[in-house]
């Protein structure tokens, strides 16, 4: 693969990153890749909110990856913000090249440099192999968690 680089997302970026969402055994229950008002308007409300990052990894000009952060600030663990990871993928023709683990790496690298005291993400209970990759970047399933559709 090429050089990759990481990047906010900007918003012809849109329609790759819901490729992406979409290119999955569970997104493509949850997500189509067509874009419509409201994806727009979540895209909009996500680069409109400091706090929140679309992250794209870019190689050769196409997009090869994704994954939103959230800095959330609390008082827990004294008052320490907390970066939360979520949807990320990696275009399925460049999996198990080491782009998940670089694109991982960043994002902690991003909460470190911003003072953050912990990262946080939530996997699927079926996505094995996923965990075995958080583990292997250090991460531990240290609590049970929980979703309610709505």
């Amino acid at each position: 693969m090429s050089e990759v680089i990481f990047r906010e997302a900007v918003r012809a970026d849109l329609p790759a990153v819901l490729d992406l969402l979409a290119d999955d055994v569970l997104g493509r229950t949850r997500d189509v890749g067509e874009v419509d008002a409201t994806y727009e308007k979540a895209f909009a409300d996500i680069t409109a909110d400091p706090r929140n990052q679309l992250v794209v990894g870019e190689a050769d000009g196409e997009v090869v990856g994704c994954m939103q952060l959230t800095y959330i600030p609390g008082l827990g663990r004294h008052g320490a913000e907390r970066l939360l990871v979520e949807a990320v993928r990696v275009r399925s023709d460049q999996r198990g090249r080491g782009l998940g683990r670089r694109m991982m790496t960043w994002a902690i690298d991003a909460a470190r440099q911003r003072g953050c005291g912990l990262v946080q993400l939530t996997t699927d209970k079926t996505r094995h192999d996923a965990h075995r990759f958080y583990a292997n970047l250090g991460f531990v399933a240290s609590h049970e968690g929980m979703k309610l559709s709505l």
